[in-house]
């Protein structure tokens, strides 16, 4: 019996695979009629603004073939072909023009899409617009992309003399901004700074960023897209190093970083370090505050959605905060930390206790999240620890309150806060908040107007937290 050698069994493996791929594709003919049209995710796929210089995140959209039979895409391709901002990927194929794909019946193709723009003239922004053209049996079919650019002031590891910047188009920081010591960077109202990934903001001197309730000011990462929204991590956030003066920020936004603000001064130096109003820290990594023996003075503040801490306020310090809400629903990965911490004391590196004395008021301040403890303390029994909240509403295990009594006067415990709308971000009070009217009216009186600018002293009582409840009409 004659033995069949191992390449001709290898040949007439690749034989019958062949007659089966030519079957097969004589069983699924092309449509070739002239009116047989793809079908697209999309009509138009439209962009975030785009600062010029800098590219956009890649968006996509899929075409699909609806019919039974094959149908052979004769060309992709951009409509500005060469002198298009945009550029297109098919498939994980990247370029500007394609030719003769094919797509089986029934089946889909991906084209991604992104966008760099040029600088353009002006503050305000353009649309840069352009097309993407499929030509299937000669009947043509686009899909049209749209992008707003913005051009941007780039300012790339400086360190700055006092200098005021105007809200005529956006800040773009890349690496380091310095305040250099005993200057005075001012943000006028409507300014926005966007921070590459790793930037910092460093003040050696001091910030006054005092926008208003329709023009805040704003520091964020530097992607805007929607899908970066709210993203942490973007940015370092921002330093105020040991010796800075007092910085303000009032109807700030500081959002998307690893910290918000880090202050970092020397305990009681007699000059308040940052003076914090009608502001939101939001989506930061690690912390939204940061205070290490440094003094701090905030109202109308929200505090919302950090990794870690909300406030930590570490290493001694003068911490005052009235009507804020602390509010900590992070979705990013398990949190085993508490929204908020005071110490009076840390270890140096010789292994010594070192004690800072601390003190701090929270007064009508709602201190809540998904945690069932979202406080603690470190306190060394030889140190100063001269806190008080009173008239607030706090999210604390049974028994903390008295096992720390003298540290809590009328506040509310074992209760929901009662928020309109934690996934979107809305810590205003909903009707029936065990928050509402349970404030301390001289504390409101300190502060007489809410977040939005609604009196908290024309009813009963105050409310707690930073947003006054008021009856829909």
């Amino acid at each position: 019996m004659s033995l069949i050698s191992r390449p001709n069994i290898l040949l007439a493996a690749i034989l019958f695979v062949s007659v089966i791929l030519q079957v097969s594709c004589e069983k699924e003919p092309l449509l070739e009629d002239p009116a047989a049209s793809l079908v697209f995710s999309t009509d138009t796929l439209l962009f975030d603004t785009v600062f010029t210089t800098i590219g956009s995140s890649t968006r996509h959209f899929k075409v699909y073939n609806p019919y039974r039979e094959n149908l052979k895409i004769s060309s992709i391709r951009l409509s500005g072909s060469t002198s298009s901002p945009y550029r297109i990927n098919v498939d994980g194929v990247s370029g500007r023009e394609f030719t003769d794909i094919l797509l089986r019946g029934g089946d889909s193709l991906y084209v991604f899409v992104e966008t760099t723009i040029d600088p353009v003239n002006g503050n305000h922004p353009v649309i840069v617009s352009d097309s993407v053209v499929f030509v299937t049996n000669g009947n043509e079919q686009d899909v049209k992309l749209v992008a707003w650019g913005q051009n941007v002031t780039v300012i790339r590891d400086e360190i700055m003399d006092s200098r005021t910047l105007s809200a005529e188009r956006p800040y773009l920081v890349y690496g380091y901004l310095v305040v250099d010591t005993n200057q005075v960077l001012t943000l006028e109202p409507g300014v926005r700074m966007h921070f590459s990934q790793n930037s910092r903001l460093y003040v050696a001197g001091s910030v006054i960023a005092e926008g208003t309730s329709e023009d805040p000011v704003v520091l964020e990462g530097a992607r805007t897209e929607s899908s970066y929204r709210n993203i942490p991590g973007q940015w370092e956030g921002i330093w105020l190093l040991p010796g800075s003066g007092e910085s303000r920020f009032v109807h700030a936004k500081i959002r998307n970083a690893v910290n918000g603000i880090l202050a970092d001064t020397v305990a009681f130096a007699g000059n308040t370090t940052l003076y914090l109003a009608n502001s939101r820290i939001e989506n930061m990594t690690y912390a939204g505050i940061i205070g290490r023996g440094t003094t701090i003075y905030s109202y109308n503040t929200v505090i919302a959605n950090c990794g870690h801490y909300l406030a930590a306020l570490t290493i001694g310090g003068d911490y005052t905060f009235y009507h804020c809400t602390f509010a900590n629903y992070w979705r990013y990965s398990s949190r085993r930390t508490p929204s908020l911490v005071i110490g009076n004391y840390y270890i140096d590196i010789f292994g010594n206790v070192q004690l800072r004395p601390v003190k701090a008021v929270f007064g009508n301040t709602i201190i809540h999240g998904a945690n069932s403890q979202e406080m603690d303390f470190a306190i060394h029994p030889d140190g100063v620890f001269d806190v008080v909240f009173d008239h607030c509403l706090v999210a604390v295990q049974p028994g903390f309150v008295s096992d720390f009594s003298e540290l809590f006067s009328n506040c509310v415990t074992g209760e929901e806060p009662g928020f309109a709308g934690v996934e979107e971000y809305n810590f205003r009070l909903i009707e029936g908040s065990p928050a509402i009217d349970a404030g301390s009216p001289e504390a409101g009186a300190l502060h007489p107007f809410d977040f939005d600018g609604n009196s908290r002293i024309d009813d009963k009582a105050p409310d707690i937290g930073a947003f006054e409840w008021y009856p829909e009409e």
